[in-house]
């Protein structure tokens, strides 16, 4: 049999600009004494310890957690893109299911430097040198402008021309993302944009303007998660657990078909959503707040349809109608997400926990989504990796 998991415990820093933050071990410290607090037990009873950072030396999750304390326990280092927070929940919720032990916590940080993201290596093949080879094939490349910023313009252009929607449609997104993190503390970018402003930003590549890509941030986060059992033993909080979750890599059709949207992991965002979906036995329609992400708008608005928030060639109206926003028929990023929030690579996953945790308690404060029963995370890295996770308000 396996245990029903809860979230006991999240918490999170406000995210920075690079330089304006703590160091890392510092963060991701912090990030975990915040989530035991929340959920009001000692760290001595944490069994293992699953954390995530992209940009940083082997052994720096341990450099963070023992800031915490130092108990001995097992310490497992996580870097997977910038899905790397999510699948240190994933790792740790296995454990938990599994049985193997009672309690984890799961942390990620990232203290990132300004511009474009880059390799850390020259002097071997990177991880990436397929999906760059499969983009110069569909599109070609460009010297001049970010990789990453090409890879989802790219799938941006791709819908485009597919559906012939309005580059402007992209541009709401932001603007969108920006009026829901003015009312997140935790968000780097808290200050509300038009659709002018957005549109006559500098263009990084076509259709995305610098207000349509995520900025490079630093942060940290963390989540307890324990066995209901555990849970009530302790007197914890156990309103939310996880209803399922599914990770998913690259498959064929990533490579072989020419689509820059499949490039960027459309089709594994759809096998993992479809595989949470059946697991829970709920329906798209069923969700009420989604974090998903948006590390540029063009993202957003393909995920849209890969999720089933709504079916696809639609995903302009379902902008336009503001049905991704408060009012409409799914909240997505009530906290500004990637794109306002920011976009710390290891905690990013971790933060979208807390997010929804905060949802489905009711204490998301000026954010709140209305009776939140369901809640939907998304968690994207090329390379690649998707984690979809369902987390659920018990009675």
């Amino acid at each position: 049999m396996s245990n029903k998991v809860v979230v006991a415990g999240v918490g999170m820093i406000p995210f920075t600009k690079p330089g304006a933050s703590d160091d890392y071990g510092v963060m991701g410290a912090n990030a975990a004494k915040a989530a035991l607090a929340d959920a009001g037990i000692d760290y001595a009873l944490v069994e293992q310890a699953y954390v995530g950072y992209v940009f940083g030396d082997s052994t720096s999750g341990q450099a963070a957690i023992y800031g915490v304390g130092l108990t001995g326990i097992p310490v497992i280092n996580v870097n997977n893109n910038c899905a790397t927070g999510s699948t240190a929940l994933f790792l740790a919720r296995q454990a938990v299911e599994s049985g193997a032990i009672e309690c984890a916590i799961a942390v990620g940080f990232e203290q990132m430097v300004p511009g474009a993201l880059k390799g850390a290596y020259t002097d071997r093949p990177g991880p990436m040198e397929r999906f760059a080879k499969t983009m110069a094939q569909v599109q070609g490349f460009d010297e001049q402008a970010p990789r990453a910023a090409q890879f989802f313009g790219g799938a941006g252009r791709a819908y485009m021309k597919e559906y012939g929607i309005r580059p402007d449609t992209f541009a709401r997104i932001s603007v969108k993302a920006r009026q829901h993190a003015a009312r997140n503390p935790f968000a780097v970018f808290r200050n509300t944009v038009t659709l002018e402003e957005v549109m006559a930003a500098p263009t990084v590549f076509d259709p995305l303007t610098r207000l349509q890509c995520c900025p490079p941030t630093c942060g940290a986060a963390a989540a307890i998660l324990c066995s209901e059992s555990f849970a009530r033993k302790h007197g914890l909080d156990t309103r939310v657990k996880i209803a399922a979750q599914a990770m998913t890599t690259d498959r064929n059709s990533t490579f072989d078909e020419g689509d820059m949207r499949k490039v960027v992991g459309y089709d594994m965002t759809a096998a993992a959503a479809n595989a949470v979906y059946e697991k829970a036995g709920v329906a798209p329609t069923d969700i009420d707040v989604v974090e998903l992400h948006d590390c540029f708008t063009a993202n957003e608005l393909i995920t849209y349809e890969g999720l089933g928030l709504t079916s696809v060639g639609t995903a302009e109206k379902f902008i336009v109608d503001g049905d991704n926003t408060y009012g409409g028929r799914v909240v997505t990023n009530p906290s500004g997400g990637l794109l306002s929030k920011g976009h710390p690579l290891g905690a990013t996953g971790l933060a979208q926990c807390a997010e929804l945790v905060w949802q489905l308690r009711g204490k998301a404060g000026d954010r709140q989504v209305e009776g939140a029963r369901l809640a939907l995370q998304h968690n994207l890295g090329l390379g690649g990796a998707c984690v979809v996770t369902l987390y659920e308000r018990q009675q």
